[in-house]
């Protein structure tokens, strides 16, 4: 079992003693789209802490999403909703890397494209996102990529 595997077992069983009502739901829900992708993973394969990690990702990107549907229509406590249990589920990522950091890796991406101008936005995509390897919000690397692209025009 990996280690963050663990963490969230032990997370969950600290929810339960504490009555954390809100925490535990959330925790529930990542175990069992954990256990779901380790059934489909099939059962020799080993699940590391980056499966781990992309599960998380997709969960908050769904709640993200959610939020802003209900927001749009109207439902502002369920918006709420979402956007804490996306709290308690960034509690298991990685720390982000720093803008600066993240303007070195859409630099060096450019030059290894030979980057132009805004057509080359999804080659430079391609190699910021390997770069940044999960360290840094999509979005932030797509701003920080057309960022980059509009100072070349």
């Amino acid at each position: 079992m990996s280690s963050l595997l663990q963490q969230i077992q032990s997370d969950m069983v600290a929810a339960m003693k504490g009555r954390e009502e809100m925490k535990l739901s959330v925790l529930r829900m990542l175990k069992a789209a954990v256990q779901l992708a380790q059934v489909e993973k099939g059962k020799d394969a080993e699940f590391t802490d980056e499966d781990v990690l992309v599960l998380v990702r997709r969960l908050i990107k769904q709640r993200k999403e959610a939020a802003e549907m209900y927001k749009a229509g109207g439902a502002d406590d369920r918006a709420a909703s979402e956007l804490a249990e996306t709290k308690f589920l960034e509690v298991y990522l990685p720390a982000q890397m720093s803008d600066e950091d993240l303007a070195k890796i859409v630099a060096d991406a450019a030059v290894q494209v030979g980057a132009t101008g805004m057509k080359d936005m999804g080659k430079m995509m391609g190699k910021a996102m390997a770069a940044a390897n999960g360290l840094a919000d999509g979005n932030r690397v797509k701003a920080a990529v057309q960022k980059y692209l509009s100072s070349l025009a």
